[in-house]
């Protein structure tokens, strides 16, 4: 089920049930700031930034893609596992599925060895609860909040935390409430970090049976990651950011020891995570070939500003700064795109300039999200009429065994999250923001601004990859106005769409305002 009608069905059966009284979160005294521990001499990722810095100076820092699911999974449990001194994860969605579960067990394991642990999440989130009660989920964040060397905090928290509440508070703080935390970051002893697209839930992992994400991100070595702590710390200060120990939820230690002990149970029987060891393992074989694939380069990792009383949207001028700076040639992979009459025109002016243009996003086909699509397929002509090239990733991708599923998983069908840019084949953007109103000017959203030619050309592969036919329909105009769509079996003159309901939220969805999405 897609995530848009997901939260419809569950809000209307919230709301028909819930009962009348609230539970409130009490007046508390807010934290001191505090900030990350600084890098140290040793760790698992001193030596590999010291020789970076040896060979390419002070202000280069290591890449690596990260296009498969598998990876993604795999080299974010490395680096748990790899932490020495501290862990900082922020992240918008942490779902109480396989992925959740084996991700926040090694955050747990990491904490027992006395690595500090600090998670934010965002308030709207299911964290690590898969019961579907918000009651549920607060107890299972304040156990793991009891833990020592282990904290979690709240973006944008409702002060009502039973359903009938949040309703209730929605209803009468609507603008304040819209606003949710995108941003996706893990940083381990303010060297290593892993910033991209990827929420941590099993569609986003390659572990879902019924779909799975293609999305990207970027593992890096360097001075990338006290520009990612920078962020972080920005939040976690924030008066937008409440505790978990706020919520003063008592919890005692046989309920730890036992959810402790639920959570191995789950594990040992997750399927899914069959090519996965659940216990801490050492990763130093891994990490010793990092050093001799990694492409090098100078970065800027850059967010929307939590300021005490609104957000500082900076990010949206990133992004067209950086468009605006090809000269020959700019390409596009992002999975949600609903461009402004700006964004044509910008698209118009650089292929005035000569500009080479191609865009690749979701296909209704693919689309998780169809509201999106509503707003979007207004855009397919002028995107092609100012002359970029455009491609919808078919939910039948090649791709999908290579990049989407993580073995033994295989999912009925693929789509889109990921979001990147290379301009020029120098530079590179990749981070959580989608190119549509909602990334834009209503969430928060962060990415890594990156300089570095063997990064550009390994991104600018991949998207290429991404745009053949058998990946991908290309959007062509066609003589009288008309669109059609061309892969590698068929040309067709209406979108493509996995079934008829697609189609019909399709339409529903026009009625809705597209600064939603």
């Amino acid at each position: 089920m897609n995530h848009s009608l997901r939260a419809a069905l569950v809000l209307m059966l919230t709301a028909t049930l819930a009962a009348c009284a609230t539970r409130t979160v009490e007046p508390y005294v807010r934290p001191a700031p505090e900030h990350t521990l600084p890098a140290k001499p040793d760790g698992a990722f001193a030596s590999l930034e010291s020789a970076i810095r040896a060979a390419h100076g002070p202000d280069a820092s290591g890449f690596e893609l990260l296009d498969r699911n598998a990876d993604g999974l795999r080299w974010r449990l490395a680096l748990i596992d790899s932490a020495k001194y501290s862990i900082d994860v922020q992240y918008y969605l942490w779902y109480g599925d396989d992925a959740g579960r084996i991700l926040a067990k090694r955050l747990l394991d990491a904490s027992d060895r006395g690595v500090k642990v600090r998670m934010l999440v965002d308030d709207i989130n299911t964290l690590l609860s898969d019961a579907g009660t918000v009651e549920l989920r607060d107890k299972v964040a304040a156990w793991i909040d009891a833990y020592p060397n282990f904290e979690i905090r709240l973006f944008n928290p409702w002060s009502d935390r039973d359903i009938a509440g949040r309703i209730g508070e929605m209803a009468g703080d609507l603008e304040r409430l819209n606003q949710r935390m995108h941003n996706k970051a893990l940083i381990v002893d303010n060297r290593a970090a892993i910033l991209g697209g990827r929420n941590i839930g099993n569609e986003y992992l390659g572990l879902n049976a019924t779909f799975n994400f293609h999305d990207l991100d970027v593992l890096a070595v360097g001075p990338v990651a006290r520009q990612a702590s920078a962020v972080f710390d920005s939040y976690w200060n924030s008066d937008w950011v409440m505790p978990v120990s706020a919520l003063k939820i008592p919890v005692s230690q046989a309920e730890q020891e036992a959810a402790r002990s639920e959570l191995l149970k789950r594990l040992e029987q997750a399927k899914s995570l069959a090519d996965f060891p659940i216990a801490p393992r050492s990763w130093s074989a891994e990490l010793a070939a990092l050093g001799g694939s990694m492409h090098i380069g100078t970065s800027r990792v850059v967010s929307d500003v939590p300021e005490s009383d609104a957000i500082d949207h900076v990010m949206v001028e990133q992004i067209h700064s950086m468009m605006g700076s090809a000269q020959r040639e700019l390409l596009i992979l992002n999975a949600y795109i609903i461009p402004s009459d700006r964004g044509i025109a910008a698209l118009r002016g650089l292929k005035r300039r000569g500009v080479d243009m191609k865009i690749v996003t979701n296909s209704l086909a693919s689309h998780d999200v169809p509201a999106v699509n509503s707003h979007y397929k207004q855009w397919r002509k002028p995107i092609l009429e100012a002359g970029a090239e455009l491609y919808e990733i078919r939910h039948d991708a090649a791709i999908q065994p290579i990049v989407a599923d993580t073995p033994p998983t295989r999912a009925e069908f693929m789509g889109l999250h990921a979001k990147g840019m290379v301009v020029d084949r120098v530079r590179v953007y990749i981070g959580s923001m989608n190119y549509d109103p909602r990334s834009g000017h209503v969430n928060t959203e962060m990415g890594a601004f990156i300089e570095s030619p063997a990064l550009a050309e390994a991104l600018a592969k991949l998207i290429e990859r991404d745009a053949q036919p058998a990946n991908s329909w290309q959007v062509e105009l066609v003589a009288g106005g008309g669109l059609r769509w061309v892969d590698d079996k068929e040309v067709v003159t209406s979108q493509p769409a996995r079934n008829w309901w697609q189609r019909v939220e399709d339409v529903i969805f026009m009625a809705f305002p597209k600064d939603l999405y």
